[in-house]
């Protein structure tokens, strides 16, 4: 799959936009010790092999794409984006890996893994792999069709962290938009970061078990749509709860904004999907603004993707570079 450029009219606006958005947002006081720059002079070819590497993989797999996402997002809102999510469990260590919202559902360590043996060939111990998730997760988007930006880079990895502090952090797929808006303001983002960052549904899939209750119980989805999904997820939690569906039923391997779309339809296959619209509540109004206007929904998106990447990073002399993703040194 070729990577799908922003050229010319409307497109190249929304570049010149997007570029301007990430220029603001790399202000010192925005940005703390994080910079597009850090490895300009240590590992000038960092970008060219994570580009390589999820092209590769996006290509065998497009679905790899939203998977690395995911694995960003996790990371990030568990102690901030340090590599932790990437650690397995040891005699001396319970991770996230296991916790309620990831076990058998998260995944894409094997295509990190691989671009960090890659990098370290060229650029021995320099690129922490948070840094390298945080890249892959910008060049899945792109390479599915959504924006690209400059990744702010400097992360150090963490060198411990525990099972609870995902089950704790992490919104459920049964969320309302109460909750959602709760748990990304303790993150330091906001109404409008929230919503643009799900639209990360517009690739991907998820489980029967995340989607259950929502085709079973809720009132405010499209009978038909929900009829569909019944199809390859049973009532009762057991042999299908592994089954997938695409999180956006008509283009779930293009970055788009047909999720918006979507939820105006009642088409969300979360019951925190379809919270964000169709109740009257305060983030109605930026999911019918992103349905009209992808060029708006992917300047959010990349501002979004900047704040969360910013979060509690592990800088300095704090952390580690690790040699191994899935294990401290």
């Amino acid at each position: 799959m070729a990577a799908p450029l922003f050229v010319g009219g409307r497109a190249a606006a929304m570049t010149a936009a997007v570029l301007a958005t990430v220029a603001a947002l790399l202000a010192p006081a925005a940005v703390a010790q994080l910079s597009t720059s850090f490895y300009s002079g240590s590992c000038a070819s960092l970008e060219s092999i994570v580009r390589s590497g999820m092209t590769s993989a996006v290509q065998q797999e497009p679905r790899m794409g939203a998977s690395i996402l995911r694995l960003f997002f996790h990371d990030c809102f568990v102690n901030g984006c340090d590599g932790s999510v990437l650690l397995d469990d040891s005699s001396t260590l319970t991770g996230e890996k296991n916790a309620g919202p990831n076990a058998n559902s998260l995944r894409g360590y094997e295509v990190i893994d691989a671009i960090k043996s890659r990098v370290d060939a060229a650029c021995p111990g320099t690129v922490s792999c948070a840094d390298i998730l945080a890249v892959a997760a910008r060049d899945g988007v792109n390479l599915l069709g959504g924006p690209t930006w400059a990744v702010p880079l400097g992360r150090r990895d963490a060198r411990t962290t525990t099972q609870a502090a995902a089950n704790s952090n992490l919104p459920s797929p049964s969320s309302s938009a109460a909750t959602l808006i709760s748990s990304f303001a303790s993150k330091g983002l906001d109404s409008r970061d929230m919503v643009a960052l799900s639209g990360a549904h517009t690739i991907g899939a998820a489980r029967c078990a995340s989607f259950r209750s929502r085709i079973y119980n809720d009132t405010n989805i499209n009978a038909g749509f929900a009829t569909r999904r019944r199809q390859v997820c049973g009532p009762q939690s057991g042999a299908t709860d592994g089954n997938l569906a695409p999180l956006d039923a008509f283009s779930s391997v293009r970055f788009d904004n047909g999720y918006y779309r979507n939820l105006l339809s009642r088409f969300g296959l979360l019951h925190s999907d379809q919270e964000l619209f169709g109740s009257g509540g305060p983030v109605d109004s930026i999911t019918q603004q992103y349905a009209g206007n992808g060029g708006a929904f992917s300047a959010d998106f990349v501002t979004a993707m900047i704040k969360m990447g910013n979060i509690s990073p592990l800088t300095g002399s704090s952390g580690e570079i690790r040699n191994n993703c899935r294990k401290p040194n």
